[in-house]
């Protein structure tokens, strides 16, 4: 299993290689100098190239490169060209949000998909099931930006029920800051996991160990349990591993739809002011949180099934 880690981790070195090569490149691709932005349209010709001098944007793209990447190895991603702070200090300050946001849309998700999938494999192509994949087909073509205005339009500004902006200091209030952007990111991701789970217990009812475990006088809910649902929970985290990108891509629209203090907004700021460090530190985060992500999903998968052990 070591070994397998660490193949895996040397795998993805030239993953995260090329996204820090191709962030670096498109940013600076994108119209817009980041000095003149920060200095405004009256900035004279000498602080522009004071400032294009103290960040470095003045030498040539390799040496940007080979000076951003030396530095990345160390978690050193720069200073902010906005906000005059290190980028490290800026991701760390927000990272706690995003990864609370994302933890709890899963377990929304996951709380909704495995009993829907499960009453809707019993009751294949019953009334039950047909309402559920309607409902699954509807939620999923739902815009997540779009439903999280709706969700603040009716549970925030009609019955108050929860914040419509902005994080609570406390345990408590926290996560109730957090209960509707996560419930927004969870309708987002329950339809993926409902048709996955639902597909996968439906192949494991008919399989022939099942017929030993009802002629044994097992329960229904204990074979259900046992023998199904664990079984079908493999290709649920397999999904969830696959999906983890558009889970990050979610969770940043939702964090502006929310005005909610993550890596979202400051990704948003950072391309709007083109604040090249920071867009490029994000851009890198974000893929080591998909490599990271992928192979946690292996280990998880392995450890559900040992056959797929490496």
């Amino acid at each position: 299993m070591i070994a397998y880690v660490a193949r895996r981790s040397l795998q993805a070195v030239p993953v995260l290689f090329g996204v820090s090569l191709i962030s670096f490149l498109l940013i600076r691709l994108t119209p817009g100098d980041p000095i003149r932005t920060m200095l405004g349209l009256k900035a004279s010709p000498e602080a522009i190239a004071f400032w294009r001098a103290y960040f470095r944007l003045d030498d040539p793209l390799p040496v940007q490169y080979v000076n951003f990447l030396t530095h990345a190895f160390t978690l050193d991603f720069g200073q902010s060209i906005q906000i005059q702070q290190p980028v490290t200090d800026l991701i760390l300050a927000r990272l706690g949000t995003t990864l609370s946001l994302m933890t709890y849309s899963v377990l929304i998700s996951l709380t909704l998909a495995v009993p829907l999938a499960t009453i809707s494999a019993i009751r294949k192509n019953g009334i039950w099931d047909n309402a559920i994949k309607l409902a699954t087909m509807i939620t999923f073509a739902m815009p997540a930006f779009w439903l999280g205005l709706i969700l603040v339009l009716v549970f925030c500004l009609n019955l108050h029920w929860f914040p419509a902006s902005g994080i609570r200091d406390g345990v408590l209030p926290f996560i109730w800051s957090l209960t509707l952007p996560a419930v927004t990111l969870g309708f987002f991701l329950a339809p993926i996991f409902v048709r996955t789970l639902r597909a996968a217990m439906i192949e494991m009812l008919a399989a022939d160990h099942l017929e030993a475990a009802r002629a044994r006088g097992l329960p229904p809910a204990l074979i259900i349990r046992r023998y199904v649902l664990r079984n079908s929970l493999i290709s649920t985290v397999t999904v969830l591993g696959l999906v983890i990108g558009s889970l990050i891509g979610g969770s940043l629209v939702i964090e502006n739809v929310f005005a909610l203090p993550g890596i979202g907004v400051l990704v948003v700021n950072a391309v709007s002011a083109r604040d090249f460090p920071v867009v490029q530190a994000c851009v890198v985060m974000i893929g080591i949180w998909i490599v990271a992500a992928n192979l946690v999903t292996d280990l998880v998968v392995a450890a559900l099934d040992p056959r797929i052990r490496p």
